[in-house]
């Protein structure tokens, strides 16, 4: 049976790994062939890792899964910090409710003041009198923007990210990076990225997503090395 969400006993023991995920497969389908199958890796509390692969290969969908927005078809995942939803292009948001609205729901969900929270994405997310306009009007950059605003406004022990530091023009994307990878340098993330450079830079390990299999690599650089030679192939 898949158990999207269980928890490892309490307490939890000295130097137990954030995440641990054994075993995990996703498809979309019964029968078909899955996105990704036999997936087993460790996370610990400050562990940084990158999901590298060409386009379609499911690192996207890994991210999802490991998220909770989606079911893994087989498998298991257990936290025991927390974790972030998917940093990315907008996704989690209710499109008919305005930026306004939807920080106010998050507020809530989270139990985190208000006026405070907005006061730190208005801050962050630079949307301005756009906050007061429904989501689904947002280009894809201002969707990010105010995943990434929201994100950091509300500190969890594990962050998820799918290429949103490539969100806006270089001025936005080096805040992105001083608030993730400087000021969060404590804390775990898991990347999805083409970005080699950014990977080799904030990453010490590295998960290669190809054909539906994977393979973890504990040298960040052999596995850029790697993915290089399958994206020129």
């Amino acid at each position: 049976m898949t158990d999207a969400a269980s928890p490892l006993p309490d307490p939890v023991p000295d130097g137990a790994p954030g995440l641990v995920v054994t075993d995990l497969a996703k498809a979309w389908k019964p029968g078909q062939r899955p996105v990704f199958s036999g997936i087993d890796f460790a996370l610990p509390r400050n562990g940084r890792l990158a999901l590298l692969g060409r386009n379609g290969q499911g690192k996207s969908t890994l991210i999802k899964v490991l998220g909770g927005v989606l079911r893994p078809t087989a498998g298991q995942i257990r936290w025991t910090m927390s974790a972030s939803w998917p940093i990315g292009f907008g996704g989690g948001f209710q499109g008919s409710l305005t930026g306004l609205d939807n920080i106010r729901f998050l507020a809530r969900l989270y139990e985190r003041d208000f006026d405070a929270l907005l006061d730190h994405v208005d801050d962050f997310a630079e949307l301005g009198s756009d906050l007061k306009k429904p989501v689904k009007h947002y280009s894809s950059g201002m969707r990010a923007r105010l995943a990434f605003g929201l994100s950091l406004a509300i500190e969890f022990d594990c962050y998820l990210i799918d290429e949103v530091v490539a969100v806006g023009d270089a001025r936005f994307q080096e805040k992105c990076r001083e608030e993730l990878f400087a000021r969060r340098a404590d804390r775990a993330f898991i990347m999805a990225s083409h970005d080699t450079h950014l990977v080799e830079r904030e990453c010490s390990r590295a998960l290669i997503l190809e054909g539906g299999q994977a393979r973890l690599y504990e040298d960040v650089h052999e596995a850029v090395e790697a993915y290089s030679f399958l994206r020129a192939a």
